[in-house]
C-alpha cells in the first residue's frame, strides 16, 4: 500500500497561501519522507515576477491578513516594512525557486525544510528572499542542520548565473505546469495524491487545517487501496 502512494505539493516561494499551508507540509515531509515531491509551478517567477506597485501591496496584504486571521501564521511589522513597503523590492520568486531545485540536488529531504525557512525569513523576519545572497544565507542555515556545509557566495552565483540550474528550474516549472494543464487543476498550494487505486487534488482549507487533519485524510484515502 506505501509503495502505491505518490504525493505532490504544487506551490510557489512567494505564494502566501503556500505559508498558511506550511504547517500541512511539514506533517507530509515528516509522515511520508520518501513519497512526497515538491512541485514548483513558477507561478511568481519570469513573466509571472512583478514590481511591488501599491495596488499589488494592498492586495497581498488583505491577503496576509486574511491567512493570519484563518491559520495563524505570523506576518510580522518587519514583513510589512521592508519587504511590502521597502525600497528596490520586486516580487520574483525565480531565486527561491532555484534554490529549491539547487537544494533537491543536494538532499531531497532538505527541500521541504529550505522552503519553510525561506517564507519564515521573509514573513517573520522581513528578509527580502527575491536577493540570492538572502536565499543563500537560509539555504546555509538549512544544510547546517545535516553538518553539511554550504559556500554562501557560491551558492548565491549559482543562483544568478548558472546556466544548468537555470535549465533544470525552468524544466521542473514547465512539467509542474504541464501536469496541472492535463489533470484540469490551477492554483497553489494544491497536493495531488496518488494511490494506485484513486487520484485526488487537496487544497484549499484542507491544507490550512493543519498536519493531523491532512495525514487523517491522506489515511482515509489510503484504505481505499486496500485489497478486499
Amino acid at each position: 500500500m506505501s509503495q502505491a502512494l505518490k504525493l505532490q505539493y504544487f506551490l510557489d516561494p512567494l505564494c502566501g497561501w503556500c505559508y498558511a499551508s506550511a504547517p500541512a507540509l511539514a506533517a507530509l515531509a515528516q509522515q511520508f519522507p520518501t513519497v512526497l515531491e515538491l512541485m514548483p509551478t513558477g507561478l511568481f517567477s519570469g513573466a509571472g515576477a512583478r514590481p511591488m506597485s501599491k495596488e499589488w501591496v494592498g492586495h497581498a496584504w488583505s491577503n496576509d491578513q486574511r491567512i493570519a486571521q484563518m491559520t495563524g501564521q505570523i506576518f510580522s511589522q518587519a514583513y510589512h516594512d521592508q519587504i511590502l513597503n521597502g525600497a528596490d523590492v520586486h516580487f520574483d520568486s525565480g531565486h527561491a525557486t532555484r534554490a529549491l531545485t539547487a537544494m533537491r540536488q543536494i538532499t531531497p529531504a532538505l527541500e521541504p525544510r529550505l522552503m519553510h525557512a525561506l517564507q519564515l525569513a521573509r514573513y517573520v523576519d522581513g528578509r527580502d528572499t527575491e536577493k540570492p545572497e538572502v536565499v543563500a544565507d537560509v539555504a546555509a542555515t538549512v544544510t547546517a542542520l545535516i553538518e553539511l556545509p554550504l559556500d554562501k557566495a557560491q551558492f548565491a552565483d549559482r543562483l544568478t548565473n548558472d546556466a544548468s540550474l537555470d535549465q533544470a528550474t525552468a524544466q521542473r516549472t514547465a512539467s509542474s505546469q504541464a501536469l496541472m494543464h492535463r489533470r484540469g487543476v490551477s492554483g497553489v498550494p494544491l497536493l495531488w495524491v496518488s494511490t494506485g487505486a484513486i487520484e485526488q487534488a487537496i487544497h484549499g482549507s484542507q491544507l490550512y487545517q493543519g498536519g493531523a487533519s491532512l495525514i487523517t485524510a491522506i489515511d482515509s484515502l489510503l484504505k481505499v487501496n486496500v485489497p478486499a
